[in-house]
């Protein structure tokens, strides 16, 4: 309702010349107003131009310029216009001039604030440089929108990560990664070329011509738990070390075996599961570790107690290829993963071997490949 009952008022103190509110209208001869500055312009261009005086631009008359008089009429009106958009919130205070009353549509970049068409054409801002307004709001907005989110990126405390996302993103120091590096490369100088030993090899394993690999196969209607197999190589002092690629598989143990004199190495098929972990211990000469069900990984060792004891190891990232370290001056056997710069897995102490130590390898019933790497592979 307020835009129109203000639809008719706007349109009767609206300049024909510069189409906004009139601003100190002038009454011309033949009873339309003009703006004083479009009055003073419209005069300026007809002298450098045609050399004619301009007739009234909305009837045509001529000689209408020469008895100027302020319209005080046509002033109140727009007074009282102007207080009826602010009252009903179709204009702002703001946006017009305190001294001319005419919009503030464009900024002095020199004195850094809006002015209107009056305040540029005066002495005061004459030959400083302006803006639309549209166009520096515009430019305005763009940056407080990027200081803003420069705010949230520099000063918004981040959300603290879990346990889990810390465990497994947390990069390891330089200094450790060094360490590590130098330590591997020191137990790489005992690598040994392992092979895999044919000899009583399990129906439900095939083994590749080069005998670098091992992989599981069922064979229908027997179900087998047993898939382990030794390496051609024996060891009875020094110090020994060799790698195996478990890539995409989801289940294995790896080690080494010692006989042990009241027990003889089994490749039949006659194991479960039930009984893995009191069979793979050191006690009955197993130094492993293993993964299964994907995602778990574990050793078995020896407790205090008669039982065995099945340590879970935490690891950083999937096992993709393992190192073994059989160090017979210290009594200890080292797993250490390869795919995280040979960062330590597990290690034995106290091992004892009253007997010659085979490497060990199991590839569970994974069909996936178990692979021995050749030496500085």
């Amino acid at each position: 309702m307020a835009s129109k009952a203000l639809a008719k008022p706007e349109k009767q103190v609206t300049c024909p010349i510069c189409l906004e509110q009139l601003t100190e209208p002038l009454s011309l001869g033949c009873g339309h107003s003009l703006c004083q500055a479009c009055v003073t312009v419209d005069s300026e261009e007809a002298e450098t131009g045609s050399g004619k005086e301009r007739g009234c631009p909305l009837c045509g008359c001529r000689d209408v310029r020469r008895d100027l008089e302020a319209d005080r009429p046509q002033a109140d009106e727009v007074e009282k216009l102007r207080e009826v958009q602010l009252s009903t919130g179709t204009g702002k205070k703001a946006d017009f001039c305190a001294l001319h009353g005419e919009k503030l549509q464009l900024f002095c970049q020199e004195d850094q604030k809006f002015l209107c068409w009056l305040c540029e054409r005066s002495r005061e801002h004459r030959g400083h440089h302006t803006f639309l307004r549209e166009e520096v709001a515009r430019e305005c907005q763009d940056m407080s929108g990027i200081m803003k989110w420069s705010e949230i990126w520099t000063l918004r405390k981040p959300k603290s990560p879990s346990t889990k996302l810390k465990r497994v993103f947390q990069a390891p120091r330089l200094s450790t990664v060094l360490r590590m590096f130098r330590e591997l490369k020191d137990i790489q100088d005992y690598w040994v070329d392992v092979t895999l030993n044919p000899v009583n090899l399990n129906l439900n394993l095939v083994l590749s011509e080069d005998h670098r690999q091992v992989r599981a196969v069922p064979i229908w209607p027997f179900k087998c738990d047993n898939y382990g197999i030794l390496g051609s190589q024996y060891f009875s002092s020094g110090k020994h070390y060799w790698e195996i690629d478990v890539s995409n598989k989801t289940a294995w143990l790896l080690g080494v075996y010692c006989r042990k004199p009241s027990r003889k190495f089994d490749s039949s098929c006659s194991t479960t599961r039930t009984n893995t972990c009191s069979r793979y211990r050191p006690q009955h000469g197993y130094w492993v570790i293993g993964l299964r069900e994907k995602f778990e990984y574990y050793a078995f060792d020896e407790s205090s107690s008669s039982g065995p004891k099945v340590v879970a190891l935490s690891v950083d990232i999937p096992l993709c290829r393992i190192g073994v370290f059989l160090n017979f001056e210290a009594g200890t056997v080292s797993f250490y993963n390869i795919t995280n710069h040979g960062s330590l897995i597990y290690t034995f102490r106290n091992c004892f071997y009253p007997r010659p130590v085979y490497p060990y390898f199991n590839p569970w019933n994974c069909p996936v490949p178990l692979t021995l790497c050749p030496p500085s592979s």
